[in-house]
């Protein structure tokens, strides 16, 4: 048994589908909980992880060693609460030592009713997730019978199979004003933001451009949304699986072409829908905030935070256009690798562009330089682009932060609107 076990605490036991369990401590509320399992690599952030809505439904495993050291404090929040199902940890740090912590974690799970445990060994928990995928699971301080556990989690419901984007969105619109520049004096645009689980780094991230936002719930017709006569439309983040949301698939599919729109994680999603794509679910997933990506507008490398368990198949838009791509014996290449492994074109410097039936000519812009995943979109022949990951640092670093200006860029008609060089505030 794990010796740290023997201090007094209330005990926990955590239960994955395929069997495998670890005994640990409580460290938030009593009871239980049931979701989907996912591990988080962030360092540091881990209030803005666990008020992040598009964590709704699954239960976070962080593979930072201690979490909770620095404590919480309410300027840190995403969200109002805490939407995700549960919280797993190696070590929980009781005493947090920071100047600006208003309370401990653990008293932050248990106020709001969040199951977490502690003790558990999150490599070798990390490790079976890189090895089987993802999976349900549960953290339970009632039931601590393995075998009866591991049956109850395999009888859970999926976490396609209930609607999480209809939970965390707003009820009702609402609307929050542009930050004044006063250094650097331009016009306020409006922009309407249909939300699916809207964090507050990302509302930050468009005011700070310089944008009035009417947030909308998830729902919200298109026709709706226009009727606002916005200057662009932003489609937000937001949880579970795209594939069963048709409604915003197609509230996207509307808007695309008649009025500027933007999209984060799942608002990339929708308008890849709205394009002809599939979806597919990635094994693991990327949750963390060091993930390498290239835009490959500019040959430069950004480290990105990222939250999301699905992404685009880029060759489901549609065939490749030779002339745009890098010429027909690049082409040729891409196809005779039969691969879709995306870092193909990241070691060329190639952005390659697809012919679409709905939308015309679509690029890919940025690619995930540890899987070769899909990162990011734009439409050349409609005002629109998209990216997987979050630029707005909430937690992560800055190097994507350029995007909510590039949307302004594209609300205003430059046509370069993407090429910008976030070191030096200039055009490439």
């Amino acid at each position: 048994m794990n010796p740290l076990l023997a201090k007094e605490a209330t005990r926990a036991l955590l239960a994955l589908e395929d069997g495998t369990t670890f005994e640990g401590l409580s460290v938030g509320a009593t009871g239980e909980t049931f979701g989907e399992l996912v591990f988080n690599t962030s360092m540091s952030g881990y209030q803005e992880v666990i008020t992040d809505p598009s964590y709704a439904g699954q239960i976070v495993a962080f593979t930072y060693p201690q979490i909770g050291n620095y404590g919480v404090c309410a300027a840190d929040m995403q969200s109002d609460g805490a939407a995700l199902a549960g919280v797993i940890v190696c070590d929980m740090c009781h005493t947090p030592n920071n100047w600006r912590s208003e309370g401990t974690l653990p008293d932050f799970l248990a106020q709001r009713g969040i199951v977490a445990i502690e003790c558990v060994d999150t490599r070798a928990l990390t490790l079976r997730v890189r090895e089987a995928g993802t999976m349900r699971c549960a953290i339970s301080t009632t039931d601590l019978d393995p075998a009866s556990l591991v049956a109850r989690v395999k009888a859970a419901p999926s976490i396609a199979e209930t609607n999480w984007v209809a939970k965390v969105s707003t009820p009702e619109p609402y609307d929050v004003d542009a930050k004044v520049d006063l250094d650097r004096p331009r016009r306020r645009l409006r922009v309407t933001a249909l939300d699916c689980g809207e964090k507050r780094g990302i509302l930050r991230g468009l005011i700070g451009a310089g944008m009035d936002v009417h947030v909308v719930p998830w729902d919200t017709p298109a026709e709706k949304i226009l009727a606002t006569n916005p200057d662009g439309v932003f489609l937000s983040n937001g949880p579970g699986d795209p594939r069963e949301l048709p409604e915003p698939a197609a509230c996207a599919e509307q808007l695309l072409g008649r009025v500027p729109v933007f999209g984060i994680c799942l608002g990339h999603q929708m308008i890849c829908q709205a394009a002809g794509a599939a979806i597919e679910k990635l094994p693991y997933g990327h949750h963390g905030g060091n993930q390498p990506v290239m835009n490959l507008l500019s040959g430069m490398v950004e480290v990105t935070a990222q939250n999301h368990n699905y992404g685009l198949v880029f060759d489901s838009l549609g065939e490749l256009d030779a002339e745009l791509s890098g010429g027909t014996e690049v082409v040729d290449a891409w196809h005779a690798a039969n691969t879709h492994d995306l870092r193909f074109w990241s070691e060329r410097r190639i952005a390659p562009v697809i012919s679409t039936e709905k939308f015309g000519r679509i690029r890919l812009t940025h690619v995930n330089l540890n899987d070769g995943t899909p990162e990011g979109i734009q439409f050349l022949d409609i005002p629109a682009f998209s990216v997987q990951y979050h630029p707005e640092a909430s937690p992560g670093p800055h190097d994507a932060v350029y995007l909510f200006e590039a949307f302004r860029r594209l609300m205003e008609g430059v046509p370069d609107y993407l090429a910008i060089d976030v070191r030096e505030g200039r055009r490439f």
